[in-house]
């Protein structure tokens, strides 16, 4: 049996947030886990969750990180620890309720019974990792398409800008289904806003042909994370409509990057976007509008 290493156990509470939030805003990109054998591990994980805490528990450390943060709504990951088995976020998103959906993990020949069980579960996207690869690729999520616009579901890619935005530009602009970036696209910070890839995302991002989250900046840079607040800002500045915010708590697979605050990282997008109405059209307007079905 092979030891895999376990993640570190995120802030809990976080940071209280410098601002009031307003009232229904979004959590956009948050994963859930649960203890020890309470649901199967993917094979083709690198780690496991963080020791102890059963999925009633991480409940409630997520509740906790909503209350301090000042949100009430949040959209549900789900983790490549699990591979395509989404039970463990069906079961979240069950014990949550109302204001919380989900985005699952399909395989590339996923049937028409997988998409509709991601419906039937509150789910409101697919998600595709063009970095680390796992279960689903751009080919399967392309040919499956038009079968997820027919369900109303979207797709979520993580992918880097610099690496991987020129190449896929004509066929996002193509697919019948929103995109949403994850992180930002990712991007090289030492490149610069003026990296052709970089100025791609801004491109599809401005013309409403893509979103994008303003989410996991500590994987970009160390705290405060000002090498990454240009970036911030020329996407909000470039479509606020096409922005999301997003903690990615509680944190995993943190590689060579540094345990963050999530209270921390709210401050860091305030302190780029500082004008109230742009805020309330990432935290609450454009969620609201992107996962309503």
């Amino acid at each position: 049996m092979t030891d895999f290493p376990h993640a570190v156990a995120p802030s809990d509470p976080p940071s209280t947030p410098r601002i009031k939030v307003p009232e229904g805003a979004w959590d956009a990109h948050v994963h859930l886990v649960a203890g020890a054998g309470e649901y199967p591990l993917w094979e083709g994980r690198v780690e496991d969750p963080a020791p102890g805490p059963t999925l009633d528990d991480w409940l409630a450390i997520f509740r906790r990180h909503l209350d301090t943060l000042g949100l009430s709504k949040g959209l549900i990951v789900h983790s490549i620890l699990y591979g395509a088995d989404n039970s463990v976020t069906i079961e979240a998103l069950r014990r949550l309720g109302p204001g919380f959906k989900g985005v699952g993990l399909v395989t590339d020949d996923a049937t028409d019974a997988d998409l509709d069980a991601l419906v039937a579960a509150n789910m409101v996207a697919v998600r595709l990792n063009y970095v680390h690869g796992g279960v689903l690729s751009w080919e399967g999520v392309r040919a499956m398409a038009p079968r997820l616009a027919a369900r109303g579901l979207h797709v979520q890619m993580l992918a880097h800008s610099h690496l991987h935005l020129a190449e896929l530009a004509d066929d996002l602009r193509a697919m019948p289904v929103p995109v949403v970036f994850d992180h930002l696209a990712w991007p090289d910070v030492f490149l610069g806003t003026d990296d052709p890839g970089f100025q791609t995302l801004l491109r599809l991002v401005g013309d409403g042909a893509a979103y994008v989250k303003l989410s996991a900046l500590y994987r970009l840079c160390p705290a405060p994370y000002d090498q990454a607040a240009p970036f911030v800002e020329a996407l909000a500045r470039a479509n606020p409509d096409r922005c999301l915010w997003g903690s990615d708590w509680p944190h995993l697979m943190l590689a060579n990057a540094a345990p963050p605050d999530a209270g921390r990282l709210f401050d860091a997008f305030i302190d780029v976007v500082t004008n109230t109405e742009v805020q309330r059209k990432i935290l609450i307007d454009t969620p609201d509008q992107l996962f309503e079905r």
